[in-house]
């Protein structure tokens, strides 16, 4: 597809404040931050902050309706909240009430058949999120010491054809900041430990790399635990091809 006439189109969630739980410090951040990478790409970023689990759902609806698909190449959706378990939180999402995205709901309104136009083109999915409450880290006795790191943590900074078949999802990979049942790290100013790499390695590697070998760029920089613990996963790979960014280059 030609860059002269492909519509790129990105969509970012992020909710920071909440009606029970703890303000997100270091969002804003990660916005900018995200923001400004996906736009380098040439993408066409729509940002939505604060939804409820039923608003991040009528947002995807509406993003999956966008007529930019039928004239682009790949889209990338991005979602930085709480997190549990079971999904994405809410703005009301509290211990009495569940306010809660599933995943699979990402992936269904993104699919074939809610969305056609995006039919065979990669659909870039990033969570950034706690999974559970574990810290994701066990002590060993081993007397070598980890690499050095560049980010410094505090512990309290912390188509459907009627004609032919098609497969219903295909062409998705989700980058999630934590393994299932472990915590996600952010900085109260500079934002995520997982957000901050993820831009640095796309910046530096997105004109030579496809986005697989990215993301495992990302995975090892975590790969000696410093001060904090953590280790992203790379999931639900339906990709069939290589993705880059730039082909050509």
């Amino acid at each position: 597809m030609k860059k002269s006439t492909r519509t790129r189109l990105a969509l970012i969630i992020c909710n920071t404040e909440f009606d029970k739980l703890s303000r997100r410090a270091g969002a804003d951040a990660d916005i900018r931050g995200m923001k400004m990478l996906l736009e380098d790409l040439g993408y066409t970023v729509v940002v939505k902050e604060d939804l409820t689990a039923s608003d991040m759902k009528a947002e995807l609806r509406a993003f999956a309706a966008r007529e930019e698909h039928e004239t682009s190449d790949s889209t990338f959706l991005v979602f930085m909240s709480h997190g549990i378990r079971e999904g994405i939180c809410g703005k009301k999402h509290s211990k009495e009430v569940s306010d809660v995205l599933d995943i699979d709901t990402i992936f269904q309104s993104l699919n074939t058949y809610k969305c056609p136009s995006l039919k065979d083109k990669p659909k870039v999915i990033i969570i950034q999120a706690c999974r559970g409450e574990n810290e994701g880290v066990v002590w060993l006795k081993d007397s070598a010491k980890g690499s050095e790191d560049d980010f410094s943590l505090a512990p309290e900074d912390f188509e459907y054809d009627a004609t032919k078949k098609a497969h219903i999802e295909k062409d998705f990979i989700a980058f999630c900041s934590s393994t299932p049942d472990n915590v996600s790290w952010r900085h109260k100013k500079r934002g995520s430990y997982f957000i901050i790499k993820l831009i640095k390695n796309l910046q530096e590697y997105a004109w030579s790399c496809d986005i697989e070998e990215i993301f495992r760029k990302v995975r090892f920089s975590f790969e000696s635990p410093i001060d904090m613990a953590q280790m992203p996963t790379t999931e639900r790979v339906t990709l069939t091809r290589r993705f880059y960014l730039f082909p050509g280059h």
